[in-house]
């Protein structure tokens, strides 16, 4: 499809993406298009590529998707006019002229320790990290991922409890097959790809998936703290061997999705609300605590949503990954959990909420 968007356009004949749904179809010109559709990055990313997740699935009105990807660092500069609007939308009129800040001391996190264990069922940590001097999972080569594949086995040291390749061969539903299939993530599927998972079974480390490694950590209680200390010691063991993440000044951690840079954290509580998650505002309010919910295990790189929530039980996560530091990411997160579940319990008691209700983040 992509091809055809390149004809029409330089034939003046841009077909408008009315239809489409997506981040990228809200940012893209036609005179857009034409400066950047020429250039090719170092490694051969195109902004036709850059764009094509978006063309082959528009999205629908509820469920908003970014519908682009980078295929490397330099994604990001040589494409710069389009992704730097992208940023903005995803992370709160983000500005490129800001510089991203990095903060892991989590001495400076307060309350999450003090989380109600009655409304508090879990939480989980996930890490998302690039390594210097590769293509993203989006472009890179077969030679690129064993590559990547090999530093994993010599940098992680918990027990593999599952064989590489076999054990992610078919991704866990159908929403990721149609990802990876539209990201380019799935090329020679299932080569080079697996899953290291603690002994304790509350990390898991995903190599050569969406990014180079995803590193989840999961708690079934709401100790937030606890759950990303366990996840964060991985940049140290790169730099000791030679490969260190990326980084940059302006964007913070790279990844292949936009909605991702800055700290590629994502932060999630499953929370029992049973009165608040049933209020017409619910949803402004947690896009004023810069939250969003997550109604299924599927599809978490989209926005929007229904209002249903099975039980009053709801699973909701930080919005923005960028212009904060991994601290104020997850205090936003604990002050907001602890917010809507003092709504709660005054709604439960019949009281009012407005003296609670939240400014905009």
């Amino acid at each position: 499809f992509s091809k055809v968007l390149k004809h029409n356009m330089q034939k003046h004949k841009y077909r408008e993406l009315r239809r489409n749904y997506t981040l990228m179809a809200r940012v893209l010109t036609v005179p857009m298009y034409k400066r950047l559709c020429q250039k090719v990055t170092e490694s051969g990313f195109t902004f036709d590529d850059v764009i094509q997740p978006g063309l082959e699935d528009p999205g629908d009105p509820a469920r908003v998707t970014v519908g682009c990807v980078a295929g490397d660092a330099e994604s990001y500069n040589l494409f710069c006019e389009f992704f730097d609007r992208i940023l903005k939308l995803c992370h709160h009129g983000f500005q490129m002229t800001q510089n991203q800040k990095s903060n892991f001391n989590l001495h400076n996190l307060k309350g999450a320790e003090t989380l109600d264990g009655d409304y508090v069922l879990s939480c989980e940590m996930r890490i998302c990290r690039n390594v210097e001097g590769f293509s993203f999972p989006t472009h890179c080569s077969r030679g690129e991922r064993r590559q990547l594949q090999s530093l994993a086995k010599q940098g992680l040291s918990f027990p593999i409890h599952s064989a590489l390749g076999c054990a992610l061969s078919v991704p866990p539903c159908v929403s990721w097959v149609l990802l990876y299939l539209l990201t380019g993530v799935a090329r020679d599927w299932p080569d080079a790809r697996g899953v290291w998972i603690s002994q304790n079974e509350k990390v898991y480390i995903r190599v050569n998936m969406e990014e180079h490694l995803q590193i989840t950590s999961k708690r079934e209680d709401g100790n937030i703290k606890e759950a990303f200390g366990l996840a964060i010691n991985l940049g140290e063991i790169y730099k000791e061997l030679k490969h260190p993440f990326i980084w940059k000044d302006h964007l913070g951690y790279v990844l292949s999705s936009p909605a991702e840079v800055g700290t590629g954290v994502k932060a999630t509580v499953q929370v029992k609300l049973n009165h608040i998650s049933k209020h017409p505002k619910f949803e402004d309010i947690l896009g004023r605590l810069c939250l969003e919910p997550r109604f299924s295990n599927c599809g978490t790189r989209t926005t929007g949503g229904t209002s249903s929530h099975a039980n009053g039980v709801c699973t909701i996560f930080n919005k923005c990954t960028a212009g904060v530091t991994e601290v104020e990411l997850l205090q936003l997160v604990v002050d907001g959990i602890k917010l809507l579940i003092a709504m709660d319990k005054s709604l439960e008691l019949g009281e009012a909420i407005d003296s609670l209700y939240p400014t905009q983040k």
